[in-house]
């Protein structure tokens, strides 16, 4: 009836002990530094001089869109640092992007109110965006704080410049340009921004010639700059070395080829010159680049109406004037007739329309231009002769010679 008692195994108990012990340690040491499965190992962070490295780089190279994210990433990681962000602001405003580049400039001032770089930066900024007070205040502190600085002087005589040719100049703006760009040189003449300065008021003044040459030297200095080989061959244009100003906006297409301009320029160059099947293709090219903007369709029109195929120039130049949807569903704005290249479009759309026998609109086209361009002595020969052309088709002229009226210069 006695059960017999069973003896503990010593081994079995040591085997338990070791096996708690290595429970104990495991949770307590070895878990908390092991990193959770599955998750990404952690690479070191990039210092932002690296970024700023590579930026000036590719800066260098032409490739402006990368450097502008490499600058971007430099600010992530060191957002306190202005020269960044007047550096990026730069950049900005060589690819046309106007209101970032002032958000960028205004957060390397609030970084530091007295970066005379900074205000000028600014400055520059805000007259290309046709703050022109503003800008003033802006290039006057600068120059309060760093008056030898040419690059001050080079941003502020570009904007002067482009004041002159506003609404908003003054007696004195043109010769505040003249005397700005040439402080600019005084001050550095080995400045990219000085040579461009000096050139944008040399054309401004019609001194082509001299242009060319200070637009050549900016060129040398940085040659990814696409608005300079504009400035370049339109001065050529100018002076009528078609061929030289023909290269130069082919080269300012191939830096940016998104803008329109360079194609505009080449179809009005080769308008120029009678080539117009050529013209048509630049500026069908200028139409897929901007397809929302009147004046590329105005441009277009005119090249169809040179080169006889009248129907398309009224397609285009209808668009232009009173606007509509394209064939994409895109909206365009028409243009209210103004003078210089407006005009332009109305007195060519309404040629176009006698041509094609619409007299009941090209006869209200005429009788705007006359009210509107009165002191056009061209626009009002045009104006007749669209009401010419009108009484020929309702005599049932079988043969209208598209030679008789006089065609607005390119």
């Amino acid at each position: 009836m006695t059960r017999r008692k069973k003896r503990s195994n010593p081994w079995r108990v040591l085997i338990l002990i070791i096996l708690v012990a290595g429970a104990i340690y495991l949770n307590q040491v070895v878990v908390p530094n092991t990193p959770p499965l599955f998750m990404p190992t952690p690479t070191p962070t990039r210092s932002p001089e690296s970024y700023v490295t590579e930026a000036q780089s590719l800066e260098a190279e032409g490739k402006y869109s990368q450097a502008i994210e490499s600058y971007k990433q430099a600010i992530d990681v060191d957002p306190k640092n202005p020269s960044n962000f007047i550096a990026l602001a730069h950049l900005l405003v060589y690819t046309g992007n106007y209101s970032e580049a002032e958000t960028n400039a205004r957060n390397a001032l609030l970084l530091n109110p007295n970066n005379s770089t900074a205000n000028a930066m600014l400055g520059w900024i805000l007259g290309l965006e046709g703050s022109y007070l503003e800008a003033e205040s802006a290039f006057s502190r600068a120059i309060e704080q760093d008056p030898n600085s040419a690059i001050i002087y080079a941003y502020q005589a570009e904007v002067y410049a482009l004041q002159s040719e506003s609404d908003q100049s003054t007696l004195t703006t043109l010769q505040n340009a003249i005397d700005a760009s040439r402080k600019a040189q005084q001050l550095d003449n080995s400045l990219m921004e000085s040579h461009r300065a000096r050139g944008i008021v040399l054309e401004l003044t019609q001194n082509y010639s001299e242009a060319v040459t200070e637009f050549t030297a900016a060129i040398a200095i940085n040659p990814n700059i696409a608005d300079l080989h504009l400035a370049l061959g339109r001065n050529y244009r100018a002076l009528e070395i078609y061929d030289k100003a023909i290269e130069e906006f082919t080269r300012a297409n191939a830096l940016n080829p998104a803008d329109p301009l360079p194609d505009t320029y080449i179809a009005r160059t080769y308008l120029t010159v009678g080539e117009f099947a050529k013209a048509i293709q630049f500026a069908q090219s200028a139409v897929v680049d901007a397809p929302q903007d009147p004046y590329m369709y105005g441009n277009l029109g005119t090249m169809y109406y040179r080169n006889l195929q009248y129907a398309e120039a009224v397609d285009n130049l209808r668009l232009a004037i009173k606007g509509g949807t394209t064939e994409d569903g895109l909206e365009v704005a028409g243009l209210p007739l103004d003078t210089g290249r407006v005009g332009e479009y109305y007195q060519t759309y309404g040629l176009a329309l006698a041509r094609t026998g619409e007299c009941g609109e090209a006869l209200q086209i005429s009788q705007a231009i006359q009210q509107g361009l009165s002191s056009d002595e061209t626009a009002m020969y045009n104006a007749n002769e669209i009401i010419n052309i009108c009484s020929e088709v309702a005599e049932m002229t079988p043969t209208i010679e598209p030679s008789e009226e006089v065609t607005p210069t390119p």
